[in-house]
């Protein structure tokens, strides 16, 4: 084992993300595997939180929605933490809207591409993605009258037609970890006449993701995953800048309005994607968030990409070194190849559950998703090598002892 732990040991020293982890509470000898699902606390929201509440809301009062001093004020939130979010997602400054949920995005988003395609009526969406976004499908659909069609995750393509007006993928697989070609599906789309909406729920933060440079449409993604913003962070948006002009989404509030105090009965939409705005921001929400961004300012996305997939393959290495199928009934289910590989894995186990919940008993945190997917994320910026080994030797152990079989874990948690 020794030669194993030598290797792992050297691999984070060489790491150019090694020093990040100290930007998180990561509590000691915790091994976290979660931050596909929820990313740690970031050392810097403590301060920015206890600044919000003390100074700004204690002291400011309502004065904090204007800037003052060193203060930039409230109302600019949704700006300056979409600008934060955007190199991430290969998006320019003013590019990127943030304030609602991913599901109400969703909703915004598909309405309005079918507002943009008034001659085609149907929404593709792939039956393997998170279930939210084909609930939201499946709600837009009733309310505007357009049809679900869902497509065969393998080969999207083949279900979009003259009557499609919106492909909506997730570029990484909630279950398995497996990543969509964007550019090349976005382009494939686009020669069909559809446009293409993109959930990166699961990539931003962990994969690079270049959305301008693939020309897609439209885009959603959560701030409580990979980037760390907390319980229920605020989502963001991404629309192509040449289609906000023509961006006519079905909640208009007076935040989206381009004068909103000027309290008029008429709505006028801003110009910019704020236009997506409906209500008030959540400025707790994105104070947070806006701070635990700042984990990112000077990570290059070329080295996260390659943190992330050193470390994965170190995992699914050791799997199969130690856990073959044959004896220890586990698969591993996601993509072995890079480009079709997010920032996960997941392994298929009949006791799954149970597996995870050995696994969080002994101090290492993942998580199971139904039917029986073990998840294990790996947030490039806080997991080291050293934790993936200290993992796999847990789930050896786990598997040798029968500790998944423990009669405790037949009945689940409500979150799993």
């Amino acid at each position: 084992m020794s030669g194993r732990a030598d290797e792992a040991a050297a691999l984070d020293a060489a790491s150019p993300l090694r020093t990040h982890r100290e930007r998180f509470v990561v509590p000691e000898g915790l091994v976290y595997l979660d931050g596909n699902s929820l990313g740690p606390l970031p050392r810097a929201v403590p301060a920015a939180m206890t600044r919000l509440l003390e100074d700004q809301w204690g002291t400011g009062l309502i004065g904090s929605w204007n800037a003052s001093g060193s203060h930039p004020g409230w109302m600019d939130l949704p700006r300056r933490v979409g600008d934060l979010i955007a190199p991430l997602i290969g998006a320019g400054a003013g590019e990127v809207h943030v304030g609602d949920s991913t599901s109400v995005s969703l909703f915004k988003t598909m309405v309005a591409a079918l507002r943009m395609r008034p001659d085609r009526r149907v929404l593709v969406v792939e039956p393997t993605t998170f279930p939210t976004d084909g609930y939201v499908a499946a709600g837009v659909a009733r309310l505007t009258g357009a049809e679900v069609r869902w497509c065969d995750p393998s080969d999207p393509l083949a279900a979009v037609d003259e009557d499609v007006a919106l492909l909506s993928l997730t570029h990484v697989d909630f279950r398995t970890g497996a990543m969509y070609d964007l550019p090349a599906l976005t382009a494939a789309a686009h020669e069909r006449g559809a446009l293409v909406q993109w959930d990166l729920c699961h990539s931003t933060g962990a994969v690079p993701v270049d959305l301008t440079g693939a020309e897609a449409d439209l885009a959603v993604g959560c701030g409580y995953k990979y980037l760390n913003g907390g319980p229920g962070a605020p989502a963001f948006t991404w629309v192509r800048p040449d289609l906000v002009p023509d961006l006519d989404q079905p909640v208009p509030g007076w935040m989206g309005h381009a004068r909103p105090f000027a309290l008029e009965r008429e709505h006028v939409s801003r110009t910019d994607v704020g236009r997506l705005a409906s209500g008030t921001p959540p400025v707790l929400g994105l104070t947070a968030l806006e701070a635990a961004l700042g984990v990112f300012a000077d990570v290059s996305p070329t080295d996260l990409r390659a943190a992330s997939l050193s470390l994965s393959d170190l995992f699914v290495r050791l799997a199969d070194e130690r856990l073959p199928p044959a004896s220890s009934g586990l698969e591993v289910v996601t993509p072995r190849e890079h480009s079709r590989r997010g920032s996960q894995v997941s392994l298929r186990h009949e006791s799954a559950y149970g597996i995870v919940q050995a696994l969080i008993a002994r101090g290492v945190v993942g998580d199971f998703r139904a039917p029986d997917l073990a998840r294990f994320g790996f947030a490039p910026l806080f997991v080291r090598h050293t934790d993936v080994l200290a993992a796999v030797d847990h789930l050896v152990a786990v598997l040798e002892n029968g500790e998944h079989l423990d009669p405790a874990y037949e009945v689940r948690n409500t979150v799993t």
